[in-house]
């Protein structure tokens, strides 16, 4: 039987504008780290990864400072305006390397408390599965849906019983994913996530149950929290 590989992209070509720092969010510390070391070391130090590949702005100048930059299984190329287009770049990047039924695993950079647990079952039990699938969580809010207007009014309460929270890693096979993103991305699709990528071509994931506090952190209110989580980890 053919042996398939584990790949791995973390994108980081965003500038992060709801942080309003003064740098990208993944280039922000904790702990005196880098958002984005944590993020990667814990990657690739919980799974039997091929290789890792980091999608960058062109205009980064923080990477050369981060502990990643000098670690041998990772390497970058040059990131896309947006998430599907850097994850893109990455594959191809991956040509040649990765072959069509590999597994690819696309984190998202501004996640550092992914747990170990979380990514090896992810792993388990996708190894077989035609299609692939994504770490979620339930929806524990009581959720509304709104009219638009200058004070936003409560128009229903929207049933929660089905709803996921996506969360990532998200793992598909190699060609598939290249393909499906190619495919959106020539057809203006919106793709927010590689699982809605691989949606739009047909192939239904499959949704994992992962840890809610796999937080990705988006605000400043985040980073005392995912400094909490990691110390609890």
């Amino acid at each position: 039987m053919k042996k398939v590989d584990l790949w791995l992209i973390v994108p980081a070509a965003g500038i992060g504008q709801r942080m309003k720092a003064e740098c990208p969010k993944q280039y922000l510390k904790i702990n005196n780290r880098f958002i984005l070391d944590i993020t990667l070391s814990r990657l690739l130090d919980s799974a039997p990864f091929k290789g890792c590949m980091v999608p960058l702005n062109a205009q980064d100048h923080w990477w050369p400072d981060s502990e990643s930059a000098r670690d041998a299984r990772v390497q970058t190329c040059t990131g896309g305006s947006e998430r599907a287009d850097s994850v893109l770049s990455a594959l191809v990047a991956l040509e040649g390397l990765a072959t069509e039924d590999d597994w690819v695993l696309v984190h998202d950079a501004a996640r550092p408390c992914v747990h170990r647990e979380d990514l090896a079952r992810l792993i388990s039990m996708l190894s077989e599965h035609p299609v692939g699938g994504l770490l979620a969580a339930p929806v524990a809010d009581t959720l509304k849906l709104v009219e638009a207007g200058p004070l936003p009014v409560v128009s229903e309460t929207v049933d929660r019983s089905q709803l996921w929270r996506a969360l990532t890693p998200q793992m598909f096979r190699f060609g598939a994913l290249k393909k499906a993103l190619s495919d959106c991305l020539e057809k203006a699709q919106t793709v927010t996530d590689e699982s809605s990528a691989m949606e739009f071509s047909g192939n239904m994931p499959v949704l994992v149950e992962g840890r809610p506090d796999n937080l990705k952190i988006t605000v400043p209110s985040d980073l005392a929290l995912a400094e909490f989580i990691l110390s609890r980890q």
